[in-house]
């Protein structure tokens, strides 16, 4: 039977998710666990592998469109028992199909079985459904190779994170008609968390793209089809191959033509991308009466797997990842299905150089170092150009205008003095990174202040419901830290923020930091959070009025700590100026549940925990 491809869930509070690039086009052999596509959430950028091996008869979900997390991404045909060798006539006939099922194709493709009567038959029957009548149609040439195995796989849109119910298709990495591997990326999807790459659930041959590029479907749509086993020869080809197939296989069925039609496809699909392999295959069909189907669906044909030296695609999440740890990409070589580079031959060639900025000629090495985001180097190559706004800058403008519509937002600052942590910083912090193995910096104080006042201000740790006409008093701190990357601004949360210690705390925040930054961090990871603490003094900012992160209902933001003058009290000589280090603390809070005087009130029990500045026991000092 087909196998069905679903936006997985790529997170806890993600639902739904973008095909930013399809890795197999429709006919296209996959294998299990080989990449199928590219999906994009407001939280991640990775690739779907393909749940089972076999033909991808299907793309139901086009790149750059947006589906919920277990919507259909596409199918992929089922194994037959067939030898490999049927697979290459699959591709044949899918190049010269345009009407009719994936599956079927990979069934009337028998090398072996000249047998133009049952190519046929199967045209006579209406094949709605991909993967169905693959398994019809195998019944007819099953000794040929297409036999019973001849259903698809379905390619799904998967559940990209708990709340994602919906992702956009952004890009198909394949053509219908190319061959998949199990794993090998197929399309790319974003939602309104991540950017991520769908793998092919099988392996075998991309029978069909049920879903375009830039479509939107729900968790768990069909997206494409993979068939299986039939096509266990690696031939079955993309949809260039059209062309190529009639004149090898005249009037009758074009099975032979298959594997020379695949290789051809490869290298036409490379220059075209987007949608040139699948357009090829309509045309090539009229004639050919036999196996009619996937092959014109080319909705989002695209991503040529392969041999293009540096003129061959590169998906964002790659480029970002190398941009991260500069390493140029025309000197990696790719391990992927046709010489694509893989993310992880760009963490190889990372983790070869030991010198970042010897051995890395990207543009962005400047800020690969750890800590540093690089994210603070400002991009200048863009002047004068215009450019489609990515998923994630997309999500971001659609949360903070939504943030401001739904909630009456307003800020309240308090001044703190803050010399004393500055002073117990100087004395700790060469054993507490001994120790802990982060550096000791201001944030994870701010952080353990606040946290603890939310214990004492359950208002300000809630979340309303109006609708509902309920309010939620969280009974656990899920503190989310604003991080800085290159794609945007990201919320990564500290699960249980309030039953951590300083150490603790320095370490989750170091982490997500910089998983944040290179794109490592997990749907679940970005979501659930109860509060917010954004540190816009990190740029030397004094104080800012920062957007509430919906659902909760108040986000704190620290400025910078400057050294100046102040009127202070001191017990023999009464007031006087003494140079401190000070800190504004700015609470934007929603009034609808919070009240000015509670807004107050907290930001109150966080200076006051900060400028006594007891946290010695913590950092190890006496």
């Amino acid at each position: 039977m087909p196998t069905s491809v679903t936006m997985p869930a790529l997170g806890e509070s993600v639902t739904e998710g973008t095909v930013t690039r399809w890795l197999k086009q429709e006919g296209e052999q996959v294998e299990v666990d080989e990449p199928l596509l590219e999906v994009s959430t407001d939280k991640v950028d990775t690739e779907i592998p393909s749940p089972a091996a076999g033909v991808l008869t299907k793309i139901l979900v086009a790149e750059d469109e947006t589906v919920e997390v277990g919507a259909e991404l596409a199918v992929i045909g089922g194994d037959g028992d067939d030898g490999g060798d049927a697979a290459p006539p699959a591709s044949a006939e899918d190049a010269d199909t345009t009407p009719q099922t994936p599956d079927q194709q990979v069934e009337d493709a028998d090398l072996g079985s000249a047998e133009p009567e049952q190519p046929a038959e199967q045209q006579e029957e209406p094949a709605p459904a991909a993967a169905d009548s693959g398994s019809e149609g195998g019944g007819g040439g099953s000794e040929g190779g297409g036999g019973g195995g001849g259903e698809g796989t379905p390619v799904t849109m998967p559940a990209l994170g708990e709340s994602v119910t919906e992702g956009t298709v952004t890009r198909w990495l394949k053509a219908v008609g190319e061959e998949v591997t199990a794993d090998e990326p197929l399309l790319e999807v974003s939602t309104d968390k991540v950017d991520t790459e769908i793998p092919a659930p099988v392996s075998g041959t991309l029978l069909e793209i049920t879903v375009n590029e830039d479509e939107t479907v729900d968790v768990g749509a069909q997206l494409a089809v993979i068939g299986s086993g039939a096509a266990g020869g690696g031939s079955a080809p993309a949809p260039a191959p059209q062309q190529e197939a009639p004149e090898e296989a005249p009037a009758a069925p074009e099975p032979q033509a298959a594997p020379e039609a695949k290789q051809a496809t490869t290298e036409t699909a490379q220059p075209g991308g987007d949608y040139g392999a699948s357009g090829a295959q309509p045309a090539a069909s009229p004639t050919s009466a036999p196996a009619p189907r996937v092959a014109p669906q080319a909705p989002s044909a695209p991503a040529p797997s392969g041999d293009g030296g540096g003129s061959q695609y590169v998906t964002p999440l790659v480029r970002r990842l190398a941009a991260e740890h500069g390493v140029d990409l025309n000197s990696v070589s790719g391990t992927g299905v046709g010489g694509r580079i893989r993310k992880q031959d760009v963490l190889a060639a990372a983790e070869k150089s030991a010198a970042p900025a010897e051995s890395a000629p990207a543009p962005s090495s400047s800020g690969g170092t750890r800590t540093p985001s690089p994210a603070a180097t400002p991009d200048t190559s863009v002047r004068g150009r215009t450019e489609k706004l990515s998923r994630l800058r997309t999500v971001i403008a659609k949360r903070m205008v939504e943030s401001l519509q739904v909630s009456a937002q307003l800020t309240t600052v308090v001044e703190a003095d803050v010399t004393r942590i500055a002073q117990l910083r100087q004395q700790a912090k060469g054993g507490f990174e001994a120790r802990e193995g982060v550096k000791l910096s201001f944030l994870p104080f701010f952080a353990k202040a606040a946290v603890e006042a939310l214990k004492q201000h359950p208002s300000v740790n809630a979340s309303i419901d109006l609708e509902g006409g309920t309010v939620t008093y969280h009974d656990a701190e899920n503190l989310g830290v604003a991080v800085d990357t290159e794609r945007g601004l990201l919320v990564p949360v500290i699960h249980g923020a309030g039953d951590l210690s300083i150490g603790g705390l320095a370490r989750k925040i170091n982490d997500l930091a910089e998983r944040t930054r290179t794109n490592k961090v997990t749907p679940d990871e970005l979501g659930g959070g109860t509060f917010t603490l954004t540190n816009t003094g990190s740029r030397g900012a004094l104080f800012d009025t920062p957007i509430i992160n919906q659902p909760q209902v108040a986000i704190l933001g620290t400025g910078s700590v400057v050294k100046r003058p102040v009127v202070v009290q001191d017990a023999e000589l009464g007031e006087v100026i003494a140079v401190r280090s000070m800190i504004y603390l700015a609470l934007t809070y929603d009034h609808r549940i919070v009240d000015g005087a509670d807004a107050a009130r907290f930001l109150t029990t966080v200076r006051e925990r900060l400028e006594a500045g007891q946290f010695h026991g913590e950092l190890g000092l006496s």
